[in-house]
Order: C-alpha cells, then sequence, then structure tokens
C-alpha cells in the first residue's frame, strides 16, 4: 500500500511519517495510519464539516485534501486541541451547554471554532454562525453549539488556557 517514499507531517505537535501514496486522503491516514480517530468520514465531498482538521492554522476538510498537498505542514485534529487532563475551553464549553448530542460532528465543528476564536476572540453571533455554516448537524444541537462557541470565546478573553 505504501509509496515506497515516506511522506512526513507535523501533526499534533509531533513529528510523523507515513508510507503512503501522496494521493491517499488525509482523512485516511490519519484514522488508519496514525490512528487518530476524533475526525470522522462524513459525506466524502467536502460538504458536511465532519472530518474538518487545521493545517497551519487553517480550517480544512481532511477528506478530499491528499496527505502530498499537506507534507511538512502543521496538522491540527480534535485530538491536539485539548486533554482529558487539561480541555480547551471550547471542549468545556460545549460540556457545560450540553452542545453535542450524537456528536458525530462536533469534531470538525470545534476545530472550526478554535479557527475562528484564534483569529477573532470576541465573535458575535452572526460571525459564529457564518464561521461553522458549513458544518451540518443533524441532531439540531445548532443553538446550543453557537452559544458553547460564544461561552468559550468569553473564557478565554478572561484568561482561561487556550
Amino acid at each position: 500500500m505504501g509509496s515506497g517514499m515516506a511522506i512526513e507531517l507535523v501533526v499534533n505537535g509531533a513529528q510523523r511519517s507515513v508510507d503512503v501514496s501522496d494521493t491517499t486522503p488525509l482523512l485516511d491516514v490519519l484514522r488508519n495510519h496514525l490512528d487518530l480517530k476524533g475526525a470522522r468520514y462524513g459525506c466524502g465531498l467536502e460538504q458536511c464539516g465532519s472530518c474538518m482538521v487545521l493545517v497551519d492554522g487553517v480550517p480544512v476538510y481532511a477528506c478530499a485534501r491528499e496527505v502530498g498537498t499537506v507534507a511538512g505542514k502543521h496538522i491540527t485534529t480534535i485530538e491536539g486541541i485539548g486533554s482529558v487532563a487539561a480541555p480547551h475551553p471550547l471542549q468545556l464549553a460545549f460540556i457545560d451547554e450540553q452542545a453535542g448530542q450524537c456528536g458525530y460532528c462536533l469534531s470538525g465543528i470545534i476545530v472550526e471554532a478554535k479557527a475562528l476564536l484564534d483569529r477573532n476572540p470576541d465573535p458575535s453571533r452572526a460571525e459564529i454562525a457564518d464561521a461553522l455554516d458549513n458544518h451540518l448537524c443533524r441532531c439540531g444541537a445548532h443553538p446550543r453549539i453557537l452559544r458553547a462557541v460564544a461561552k468559550a470565546a468569553a473564557m478565554i478573553r478572561e484568561g482561561a488556557a487556550a
């Protein structure tokens, strides 16, 4: 299955090397070669956002992104945003607001929300909704999701570790 040439990535701060074709979808590499299961396969067409990761701080769909296009770049998945011992304010706010129902879409939403808060620490409700517009949540948790992102923004502005 390998290409005979290693592709170098920096994933969640760690240097990683994978032996795959450079056209392998990034999502496949993350889930099946690096055992990072947070980003999920939803539609495979860059339409739902459940596969969202950050590449050099920019949200990208991992389902259709070829791994060769991100060689040498810094990739952040939901696993790199917080931990059980030190959760990110977004994760705390999503729990506090009970913003997830089934949770399938949440890793992509949280990743996108992190990118938003990194560039705009005080977004309006409209800016939050606009940033998350490309994410599908079939459970109808959108109002709670918007509240959670606003709450996390306030937590970060008040000095919570981001």
